[in-house]
């Protein structure tokens, strides 16, 4: 489980609900067609802006936050490095036979074994970065504009409410009572944008920068381990992607 995703969320609702508890009476804060309004209005514009698919994927993407298997850059430092071990041991045809769960990492290691020109690799790996790119870009994108139609939905519907308020002034006891449930709906797409959406789009997208020097690190490891696949000169250059107290040379 990610923690730091879980407790966010998890503090941002609780501080909030905390304080309307303490404020007096909760059942105020709920308005059934407020929430419709923002719920609906954002899923309906960003069917409007998005492939059905795009949205299935952001939506899937969304809940992997909450659950990952957390892989370091220094552990991918120390793949490559045990990498070059094999092919220094056993030959560059050896690392056909590596077993990894990473298909880049995979393909990078058919492409040494192939002793494939180091600018095949550096363009076969740069297309991987691009396209990574380009696929997680989109799935940010789909939470980013969440983010702005939720705000912008709520603020409709407080026009509507305002708008219903303004035909019973002749009652000065109904006023109060409409003008709350009409800024409620600006309540919720404000909390729905800043506590779910967009640092959603955030924590995705620290996650592609995060695989994004992964590849970097296996791109300049393939190229290493072409070039002089001693295990401790392909550590040495790449450890330089790990922060100095995170590196850990795993020598077994």
């Amino acid at each position: 489980m990610d923690i730091a995703t879980f407790f966010g969320i998890f503090i941002g609702f609780s501080l909030v609900i905390g304080a309307i508890f303490l404020g007096g009476a909760v059942d105020i804060f709920i308005n059934i067609p407020g929430i419709m309004i923002v719920l609906g209005g954002t899923f309906a514009s960003t069917c409007v802006n998005f492939p059905i698919s795009d949205i299935l994927k952001a939506l899937k993407a969304g809940f992997h936050i909450f659950t990952r298997k957390k892989i370091t850059p220094n552990q991918v430092v120390n793949s490559m490095v045990k990498i070059a071990e094999i092919s220094r041991r056993e030959g560059l045809l050896a690392l056909e036979h590596v077993e990894t769960d990473n298909k880049v990492l995979k393909k990078a290691c058919q492409l040494i074994a192939d002793n494939a020109d180091a600018n095949l690799i550096r363009e076969t790996l740069k297309i991987e970065i691009a396209s990574l790119k380009n696929r997680h870009s989109i799935i940010q994108d789909v939470f980013k504009k969440m983010g702005n139609y939720a705000p912008a939905f709520g603020m409709i519907g407080t026009l509507i409410g305002l708008v219903q308020m303004l035909t019973k002034l002749e009652d000065p006891a109904t006023i109060g009572p409409a003008m709350a449930v009409a800024i409620l709906t600006t309540f919720y797409g404000a909390l729905m944008a800043n506590l779910l959406f967009l640092p959603i789009a955030g924590k995705l997208k620290s996650r592609t920068l995060e695989e994004m020097l992964h590849l970097n690190i296996i791109f300049e490891g393939a190229k290493s381990i072409l070039e002089n696949n001693n295990p401790t000169f392909v550590y040495e250059k790449l450890s330089s992607f790990v922060a100095p107290g995170e590196r850990k040379y795993d020598r077994r």
